[in-house]
């Protein structure tokens, strides 16, 4: 039976405001998403036997669990294996669970390593990985400038994590000079596949007018389609819109509704913003709209609940909660 697992991408991800450095947190992303289980047995007795491509599946499988429980000390050995084979997509899974220490010690060399040896054999994925190791200075030198010359050699083959990681980086002039012309031009291509980042992105260009013009309402147009697409930052983002009127009519049941969805998807600044406008409503006495009852999570540390809703921090990386 031919397995139906797609190739699973980690993506190193960054997430950046003025003043603070980046934060990193990995990211599953599927070239196609698992449309059923595989045959486990025959999959499981194809890499034992030693084939290097039902090893990379078979460590597939139980990093995501499909099929099987989920076991990183299973996927690490079948990636291992695949990946000693030369197997790009193994050697890249490889290094995502060194980076984050599932089923492996967590190890930065180890990880550097292992999307080393992919992007080398022009695995995009890996080579947005290694940028971004790069970029950070995790368990190598940091350079810019090299970040962005993996990243630019993902986003050229059309990887959209990469193009939107391309963007930012000329968006704020790190490791090539700023143009905001040049940031466009590869958010735009991000976008058109559909990828959050790059619309929550340009959304923010256009609501700071960072190089283009202010446009509320075309920046609202991104956030809508990055919050359509999953986007915590965007759903919060949107709320605060609808709450200030700001790109489009104020609404504060849609506020409200916005605030509510972010912070369930685990948005700091939403979970902040839906507390606020729910203290400030009780205090008002005002009807609470008519949406399902939830518990808004306590605020991010550092914020303050006497504080005004607020709005999302200004650029960011895929796969951060914001």
């Amino acid at each position: 039976m031919r397995s139906h697992l797609g190739t699973l991408l980690l993506v190193a991800s960054f997430t950046f405001t003025a003043g603070q450095s980046f934060v990193c947190r990995a990211q599953e992303i599927f070239d196609h998403t698992p449309k059923a289980p595989p045959d486990i047995s025959r999959l499981l007795e194809r890499a034992a036997a030693g084939d290097p491509q039902a090893q990379f599946l078979a460590g597939l499988a139980y990093d995501t669990g499909t099929g099987v429980e989920r076991n990183y000390q299973e996927a690490a050995l079948w990636y291992q294996k695949s990946a000693d084979h030369g197997n790009a997509g193994a050697q890249n899974n490889l290094g995502g669970l060194y980076s984050r220490g599932l089923g492996v010690p967590l190890s930065d060399t180890e990880a550097v390593r292992w999307y080393a040896r992919a992007a080398a054999d022009g695995h995009p994925a890996a080579q947005n990985n290694l940028g971004y190791m790069y970029a950070e200075g995790r368990g190598i030198a940091k350079s810019d400038e090299t970040a962005v010359s993996w990243y630019r050699k993902a986003a050229e083959k059309g990887y959209a994590g990469a193009q939107s990681n391309l963007g930012f980086m000329y968006s704020v002039g790190r490791g090539v000079p700023l143009d905001v012309k040049q940031a466009l031009k590869w958010y735009h291509k991000a976008a058109k596949s559909g990828f959050p980042t790059a619309e929550f992105d340009l959304g923010q260009l256009y609501w700071d007018g960072h190089g283009v013009p202010q446009n509320f309402a075309e920046a609202v147009g991104w956030y809508r389609k990055a919050a359509e697409h999953g986007d915590a930052a965007a759903e919060s983002q949107l709320g605060y819109a609808y709450s200030h009127g700001q790109g489009v009519p104020q609404d504060m049941a849609e506020a409200e509704h916005w605030y509510r969805v972010a912070a369930a998807d685990g948005s700091p600044t939403g979970q902040h913003n839906l507390a606020v406008l729910l203290s400030r409503r009780a205090s008002s006495g005002a009807a609470v709209a008519q949406t399902p009852p939830v518990n808004p999570p306590p605020p991010a540390a550092g914020i303050s609940l006497v504080d005004d809703e607020i709005p999302t921090a200004r650029f960011s990386l895929f796969g951060r909660k914001r």
